[in-house]
């Protein structure tokens, strides 16, 4: 199928704090687009201040997709993202308006830009209960240790608090003898759409300083009050969802009892931790055109976006200078 036959599909990644909700709206404003959040966290309700999720007033009337869909306890996997977006994609097409996935989860963004086809190693229960209490007995970075030394590149990618996904990677090789990062390698890389790929970057220490104050803003907002509701609810420090950064660091807090200021600590360093990670996932990706973002300078970065936008998709795309 040539690039004029496939369903155009843009993409914005670029690690936690960079900017990205900012300048996503601009672009949706300027061609059209429905935005599909490719974020894993962002999918649940209730968990706002934690995730940075995107106000309804900040979308400025841009269809947003995948935001808000799912309670806290419900599942939510790479699969069921690809899942959504195969429908999605075809439907926001079809309304005339063209697909825009904008997030920093690395895995389910690039699992639908690929069409990855995920490992059929089924499940094996007993040990999955074993890896847990093993995570229970030796702690969390010791299950993590284990990955690393059979899956290096799968262990790089996945922060220790991610029991769920250490297990599966740990599992997958249990039960084919072959990693979960060689699964991922033996990927065709052929995109099934006419693909526009743009990556954010920036100097990395202003990107740490970026996220210490996005994070000292979400304790001013309420994130301790937030995860304290959520708890209050019913809702379990052991759900996938109460593990993600912003909430397993406060829920040490409220339950067991460590200080605030160590929390934030905790929280800041996990979070660079995490950017990290991000730019690493994505420099992989052959085909992203990167804009650096360093000089704060918002006007020049969209003009470089459109100027990406054009290149790849050329006149087939109006661009609205009366956004």
């Amino acid at each position: 199928m040539t690039a004029e036959n496939k369903p155009k599909l843009l993409v914005l990644v670029g690690p936690t704090a960079v900017g990205k909700t900012r300048l996503s709206i601009e672009i949706a404003k300027a061609y059209s687009c429905e935005v599909i959040s490719g974020d894993s966290m962002q999918v649940y309700r209730e968990m706002d201040i934690g995730t940075a999720k995107i106000t309804q007033d900040e979308m400025r009337g841009v269809p947003h997709h995948l935001i808000d869909v799912l309670k806290p306890d419900e599942p939510f996997s790479v699969a069921l993202f690809q899942e959504a977006c195969r429908r999605l994609i075809p439907e926001v097409t079809s309304r005339g308006h063209l697909p825009f996935i904008v997030g920093g989860t690395g895995l389910y963004v690039e699992s639908v830009c690929y069409e990855f086809q995920f490992s059929e190693a089924g499940s094996d229960e007993e040990f999955r209960q074993a890896q847990v209490k093993y995570a229970e007995e030796f702690g969390v970075q010791a299950l993590h240790d284990k990955l690393a030394q059979i899956d290096p590149a799968s262990a790089a990618k996945l922060h220790p608090n991610d029991q769920r996904r250490v297990i599966r990677a740990l599992e997958i090789h249990h039960l084919t003898g072959i990693t979960m990062s060689a699964q991922l390698e033996g990927q065709t890389k052929q995109s099934p759409y006419d693909l526009c790929l743009i990556g954010l970057t920036m100097d990395r220490q202003l990107l740490y300083n970026r996220i210490e104050e996005r994070i000292d803003a979400m304790i001013e907002q309420g994130l301790v009050q937030e995860v304290e509701s959520l708890l209050n609810k019913g809702y379990t420090p052991d759900l996938v969802s109460m593990q993600g950064l912003g909430y397993k660091e406060i829920v040490e807090h409220l339950v067991d009892g460590v200080p605030l200021d160590q929390a934030i600590v905790k929280l800041k360093r996990d979070t660079r931790h995490f950017a990290k990670r991000q730019l690493s996932w994505f420099r992989h990706m052959k085909e992203i055109h990167w804009v650096d973002c360093t000089d704060g300078n918002f006007s020049k970065n969209l003009a470089d976006i459109h100027a990406i936008i054009a290149g790849k998709f050329g006149a087939s795309l109006e661009y609205n200078t009366k956004h």
